[in-house]
């Protein structure tokens, strides 16, 4: 499923993910075609890369929540 959500074709463009975009801080992409964008900026020139995209962090279980009597039946 994870692999379904990087690899996907029908994301929305953002220049983040551009391949032809280098990202210099996490407010500025550096564009062959345009220059300086903004990272959730997009243009007609879009080629999706997958590899530029970081996936979701997994959920961190908090056990200091719970007690021993939640795992007994």
């Amino acid at each position: 499923m994870l692999f379904s959500k990087l690899f996907n074709d029908k994301i929305d463009p953002q220049c983040a993910y551009c391949q032809r975009g280098k990202t210099v801080d996490p407010e500025t992409v550096l564009c062959r075609k345009k220059g300086v964008m903004a990272p959730e900026d997009s243009c007609p020139s879009f080629r999706y890369d997958p590899l530029k995209r970081v996936p979701p962090s997994h959920a961190v279980l908090d056990l200091s929540r719970l007690s021993d009597e939640d795992f007994t039946l």
